[in-house]
């Protein structure tokens, strides 16, 4: 899960593109950076770290120009740490272009092979961004023979991208002496919109991964990029567009709408928010069969993302709500952080329990989702010290059983506890609740479709195991888990790699 935000305006862009990162900040804490040109000029700058403390005013200064793009990173694939890594990413040939994405590639392997074997481009790091963009700039100088760019060679270089890449991204591209593009996969899995605003009688572009960048900037929310669609943006402020995909279709991921963004976004015509509110009330519904309501004594949300789930969810059981825990804004989301030693650690750093909320009652918390484990097991332990009588526990979606290979970190089945076969009641003993209740994966695809009737197919494969892109095998699933487990024996292969299979292709006869 990443950020990422491009805009064409008429005046400098780069304090723009920093609010629309700091407003996307939830997106990715591992690191941030900001690409602008100035008279054909790319100028860059990108640091571990979040946006705040990344930029500082000599580094804007350095970042003219009133064209440009921004991301905030989270990493799923290559090295947490490796600011190396830190987007956007920069390729000078054909046009010169810089490139930032949102996602993961599930074919990274064999288009880092085909790159060096046919496309003769070298990848420097262990990124499948860096792969992406490759992968553009090569079908771009094919497209464009090299020489002068249109729209429609640009929308052709997209297309074949199209039929190269599997996975999840959305991507922008800023081309120098030409504008931005965008593009989103053609299952549309991650979130991309576009908006506009006059400013001084002419029309500005953003193009961000949520609508809030969008609104919080000024800029009025147009639409969703389409799935398979490219959108591209000249200097002078013209909007191009084109479907690029052969057989598009919508399949947000949804955990979206449950956890990963803010909630006054709007994606793919959904209000997060008010998902999250049917989220609760579905829940609700199954809480009256499952538990003796009347042995509730109040309802409370582990802040934040749970909040609006919670709120329906009290209601519709005719509970009190109360707030019994306050969280430490300067802690990052624990879901995010890299390493599970860290996001142990920083659980009792960011919540607070209000004593008082608790002692003698049985209390109901109610959360977005449980991943690991971790988190839901130590607040339980600080509810029961705070002296709460019983401890209940209610998630707003369906067990975490399976990787996420789109974007999502999420990669081995050991560190999912619902992900190693236990039953309902052996992950409730081992989070030591009385009593713990999931949501069922049909109400929560309900709960997005109730609010966006249009939205009928979703990338659930966190809950169903079921990869929409239909290239996940178990093989490539343990590949990806020792990768994680044992982080030396680099998941994409290395350039010795590489060669090897180059020399093997060579050997073939078909070279």
């Amino acid at each position: 899960m990443c950020g990422i935000v491009g805009i064409v305006s008429k005046s400098p862009v780069n304090q723009l593109i920093y609010d629309a990162l700091q407003l996307l900040q939830h997106r990715g804490q591992d690191a941030a950076g900001i690409a602008t040109c100035n008279n054909g000029k790319f100028a860059m700058f990108k640091a571990n770290g979040l946006v705040r403390d990344v930029f500082r005013t000599r580094n804007m200064r350095a970042l003219p120009g009133v064209c440009g793009i921004g991301h905030v990173r989270y990493p799923t694939a290559g090295s947490a740490r490796n600011e190396e890594e830190a987007q956007p990413f920069y390729v000078n040939a054909p046009f010169g272009m810089t490139f930032a994405h949102n996602g993961n590639l599930t074919n990274c392997d064999e288009l880092k092979a085909d790159m060096f074997r046919n496309d003769r481009r070298h990848i420097n790091t262990n990124s499948d961004s860096e792969v992406l963009l490759n992968v553009l700039a090569h079908e771009i100088q094919q497209a464009s023979s090299g020489s002068s760019l249109d729209p429609t060679s640009l929308f052709k270089a997209v297309g074949v991208l199209h039929q190269r890449v599997r996975g999840a991204y959305a991507a922008v591209a800023h081309i120098a002496g030409y504008g931005i593009l965008a593009f989103r996969d053609p299952y549309g899995i991650r979130p991309l919109c576009i908006g506009s605003a006059e400013i001084n009688g002419s029309t500005e572009y953003m193009i961000a991964s949520e609508s809030v960048a969008l609104e919080g900037l000024g800029f009025r929310f147009m639409r969703d990029v389409a799935p398979g669609e490219a959108i591209f943006i000249d200097l002078d402020g013209e909007l191009f567009c084109s479907q690029c995909a052969e057989n598009p279709s919508l399949n947000p991921c949804i955990f979206e709408y449950v956890y990963l963004a803010r909630p006054d976004s709007l994606i793919d015509g959904a209000s997060v928010y008010a998902t999250r509110l049917k989220m609760g009330e579905y829940l609700a519904e199954k809480i009256k069969h499952e538990i003796p309501t009347g042995d509730i004594d109040v309802v409370m949300p582990i802040p934040d993302s749970s909040r609006p789930a919670t709120i329906q969810l009290a209601l519709k059981l005719g509970i009190e709500y109360r707030e019994g825990m306050i969280k430490n804004r300067y802690i990052g989301r624990t879901f995010i952080m890299p390493g599970q030693a860290v996001r142990k650690r920083s659980v009792r750093q960011k919540l607070n329990t209000i004593g008082s909320e608790f002692k003698g009652k049985n209390v109901l918390l109610v959360d977005d989702s449980i991943v690991r484990g971790t988190t839901c097991r130590e607040i339980i332990q600080m509810v029961r010290e705070a002296g709460a009588n019983k401890v209940m526990f209610a998630s707003a979606a369906p067990p975490v059983r399976y990787p996420n290979v789109y974007g999502i970190d999420m990669p081995t089945r050991q560190e999912l506890i619902a992900g190693r076969g236990q039953s309902i009641e052996e992950i409730r003993r081992e989070i030591t609740a009385d009593a713990l209740i999931y949501q069922d994966l049909a109400d929560l695809k309900q709960s997005v479709t109730d609010v966006n009737p249009a939205l009928t197919s979703f990338d659930a494969s966190c809950f169903d195991g079921i990869y929409i892109t239909g290239d996940v095998t178990p093989e490539y699933l343990d590949r990806l888990e020792e990768s994680r487990l044992h982080p030396d024996s680099a998941f994409a292969p290395s350039d010795d790699g590489i060669r090897n299979q180059l020399n093997l292709f060579r050997a073939s006869g078909n070279d």
